[in-house]
């Protein structure tokens, strides 16, 4: 509705200055007044000393600016806020809107309202009809928001919603639809952004602890870089690094065989070396079994010698006990 009055304003308006064009302005036909000066400056037609600007060069506004007790003419453009402009065919003045109006068309038509009043219909109101509220921000009378709305528009779309809730396309949320997220900061329902890696890149050289030689098996690795990092309620991230086992081509490093074979050959001397102490060895515990044996033969040779004698004696004397004398029953002389 205020737009199609502001459109027939500007028809009217730029009917009126069509006339204003096609009548020449009887400010022009005047003759010279005493006191009055022609060679003005500032877009003025004719000024005095004390009043400045009495007339204005075509399509100009003579604007009234109070300086004490006098008034001073000043010829602009346009009007300033608070005025409008009247055009007519002896001069165009700047007229002041009405008190309740901080800025108007015509004395009709108000554009914005002082603080206080409210604009409804062209008019400053200092209240508004039931099926409206007041709007403060806007000095205009404006729809109803909904119940979830702290402010919103003309269309009940709203631009901001009351505490503990979300705003999301002009409409209010307690919780966020699907594929949205809370902003706590601006108490509205933000995008999710999910995680996003590029390609794998080309496996490394299979190695292990740094070196491609020295051993039989290593690994390789590979990586790959994040194009977008997720939000507070996106899909993390996947691995972008992983490895597996390998075979490495080369066993043995550069500078490494000489070593190798003398390792192998110490190993083969300690194993001779300790071969031929145990050899030793044997061959000592060997000599002293032969030692105690010969010694334990040559104990029972003399063992045996001593208990032949032993028998020899005891035969002796009992063949000497059985040869007894005839006559006394004493041994035989």
């Amino acid at each position: 509705m205020q737009l199609q009055l502001i459109s027939f304003v500007l028809i009217l308006t730029c009917m009126e200055y069509t006339d204003c064009q096609q009548q020449p302005s009887r400010h022009r036909q005047n003759k010279q007044i005493p006191g009055v000066s022609s060679g003005c400056q500032g877009g003025c037609l004719t000024c005095s000393d004390y009043n400045g600007c009495l007339s204005c060069k075509p399509r100009l506004f003579i604007f009234l600016e109070r300086n004490g007790m006098r008034q001073i003419g000043v010829c602009l453009p346009s009007c300033p806020s608070g005025f409008y402009g009247t055009r007519s065919p002896d001069r165009n003045t700047c007229t002041k809107c009405r008190p309740e109006c901080d800025s108007c068309f015509n004395k009709n038509l108000c554009m914005r309202c002082r603080a206080g009043y409210y604009l409804h219909l062209g008019k400053c109101q200092e209240s508004c009809p039931e099926s409206l509220v007041c709007s403060d921000t806007q000095r205009e009378c404006v729809p109803k928001c909904p119940a979830d709305c702290d402010a919103c528009l003309i269309n009940d779309t709203c631009t901001r919603c009351r505490p503990g809730l979300y705003l999301l396309l002009g409409k209010c949320h307690h919780v966020c639809p699907d594929q949205f997220e809370p902003n706590d900061k601006l108490m509205e329902c933000s995008l999710q952004v999910h995680c996003a890696v590029g390609e794998w890149g080309e496996w490394s050289p299979c190695s292990r602890s740094g070196k491609t030689c020295g051993f039989k098996w290593g690994e390789e690795t590979r990586t790959r870089e994040v194009v977008q990092f997720p939000s507070a309620y996106g899909k993390p991230c996947p691995p972008i690094w992983e490895k597996k086992e390998c075979v490495l081509k080369r066993r043995r490093c550069p500078g490494q065989g000489k070593g190798r074979k003398g390792e192998r050959r110490a190993e083969r001397r300690n194993r001779d070396n300790r071969r031929d102490k145990d050899s030793q060895g044997e061959g000592r515990r060997e000599r002293k079994k032969d030692r105690e044996r010969e010694r334990g033969e040559t104990g029972d040779r003399e063992d045996s010698e001593n208990r032949n004698k032993t028998e020899q004696r005891r035969r002796r004397g009992q063949n000497r006990d059985l040869v007894v004398s005839p006559e006394g029953g004493g041994p035989e002389q």
